[in-house]
Parts: structure tokens; C-alpha cells; sequence
């Protein structure tokens, strides 16, 4: 079971260099802004990750605080770009 989270740790981390490679590339706002709630999204997958190979449930409520940050973010991000939309 060890080699299947070290395969799980690996994918997530190519993952995320591809992910900010995005990032820096991003033609415009929306796409930067999309490509950071990804990485968030793979920053909890790894805490869950994480969770299983220890076992332990005690990193679960920092798994929902980021998941959570993660949430809000989005929905500002997408409120903003709505009322900069409207702007124009």
C-alpha cells in the first residue's frame, strides 16, 4: 500500500508544477484565478492523502478549513469577475 500513496503523492506533485506552469502562463485574470482554486484543490487531495497514510483523523478539521478556504475563494473570485464584467 506504501508504493500506491508515493504514486498518489507523485501524480499530485506533477500535478501542481503543471498547474503553476499555468499559473504563470495564464493569458488573463479568470484563468489565474481558476488555476489557483486547482491548486488549492490539489493542496486538500494531498492533506487527505496524507490523512490515510498516518491514519489518523486527527488532520481532518485542517482538510475542511482548506477546503472550505477553497470554497469562499471561489465564489468571491467569481463575484468579482462578475461585477468587473458588468463594468464594462
Amino acid at each position: 500500500m506504501t508504493a500506491v500513496y508515493a504514486v498518489t503523492f507523485a501524480l499530485l506533485g506533477l500535478a501542481a508544477v503543471l498547474t503553476t506552469a499555468r499559473l504563470v502562463r495564464g493569458p488573463g485574470v479568470l484563468d489565474r484565478i481558476v488555476t489557483l482554486d486547482v491548486l488549492v484543490t490539489l493542496l486538500a487531495a494531498g492533506i487527505a492523502v496524507g490523512i490515510a497514510v498516518r491514519s489518523d483523523g486527527s488532520g481532518v478539521p485542517v482538510l475542511l478549513a482548506v477546503a472550505l478556504l477553497a470554497f469562499v475563494g471561489s465564489v468571491t473570485a467569481a463575484h468579482l469577475v462578475e461585477r468587473r464584467e458588468g463594468m464594462r
